[in-house]
């Protein structure tokens, strides 16, 4: 991904250079080449997202016009899409976040031992918070062969909207709530390739990481509003940019009330900045009636920049 980006513009190709730099990496040749397999471990694809959201953005700036606080009323990202859209208003050092994002990943990585711990994600109208939590509370519990019941880890990890919530959590929880869910007509239910319950109590290692990297590091004041994961709510004050940065790792990505909350404050237009359009496809389930684009590639950029 972002190779066509960093051929077509000098902008973007200044961005992956910052992340190189910053990480004593060539992450740019894995962005642009694989391996597949080393790009999505996390310490890598964190950082590498972020790196092409902010070299999309960079270009929209530098070649478009495009001014954040002008233009641009709130930002928002899913998970590591947090902090790109942190960076995005100045809030964090595009370096700076490479350097956390790595962090991060391999914090997130360490915090579960491989294999004992998952995701899965539940799909299907009608699947939703509320009956995800339920399933969750029914497939934590199980009962030993003496009798005694126990409870495992299962927790909501993501409200994405339009019928798909994610949950993590202990491996054999996960293995029961799929099938729990398949039980209860739930149209799929289905393991996530991931390589960490990511976003629920397990996480607490990594939060707690991410706490000490996070106290002195210096964050300015967004140009614009964030609207934060784990609060669906506007922040603009560092200090509680801080704190919520930390409380993400463990806690739950409410989406869907994040993008409710927006179009509550009158947003009618979303567009989507980096790699892919699963956000933007996400923003037209939870909302029918608002405007959304996903600008990623070049030809992306020039569309968008004429339809300006």
């Amino acid at each position: 991904m972002g190779h066509d980006l960093a051929q077509a513009f000098a902008p973007a190709r200044e961005v992956f250079q910052e992340v190189d730099d910053a990480l004593g990496q060539h992450l740019s040749k894995l962005i642009f080449e694989g391996p597949m397999d080393e790009l999505t471990r996390t310490d890598n694809a964190q950082p590498a997202l972020m790196a092409v959201s902010l070299a999309v953005l960079r270009v929209l700036e530098r070649e478009g016009g495009l001014d954040l606080k002008r233009d641009v009323a709130l930002v928002a990202g899913h998970s590591l899409g947090e902090y790109s859209a942190l960076a995005a208003t100045g809030a964090l050092g595009v370096a700076q976040t490479a350097r956390l994002l790595r962090l991060r990943g391999n914090a997130m990585q360490k915090a579960v031992p491989p294999g004992e711990g998952g995701m899965a994600a539940l799909i299907g109208v009608g699947m939703d918070l509320e009956r995800a939590s339920a399933l969750c509370a029914q497939a934590a519990s199980f009962t030993d062969e003496a009798g005694q019941t126990h409870r495992q880890v299962l927790e909501v990890a993501n409200d994405n909207g339009g019928g798909q919530v994610v949950v993590a959590g202990e491996m054999a929880a996960i293995d029961r709530v799929i099938a729990l869910a398949k039980e209860q007509g739930v149209k799929r239910a289905l393991k996530l390739p991931v390589s960490a319950p990511f976003h629920c109590s397990m996480m607490a290692p990594a939060a707690e990481e991410m706490r000490k990297a996070l106290a002195d590091a210096p964050i300015n004041v967004p140009v614009v509003p964030v609207v934060a994961n784990v609060t669906a709510a506007k922040v603009t004050q560092p200090d509680m940019i801080r704190d919520l940065l930390v409380r993400q790792v463990t806690g739950t990505v409410r989406w869907r009330e994040s993008v409710d909350a927006m179009v509550a404050m009158g947003i009618d237009s979303f567009v989507e900045i980096g790699a892919g359009k699963v956000l933007a496809g996400l923003v037209r389930r939870i909302n029918g009636d608002v405007a959304t684009c996903s600008v990623g590639t070049p030809a992306d950029i020039e569309a968008y920049l004429a339809a300006r």
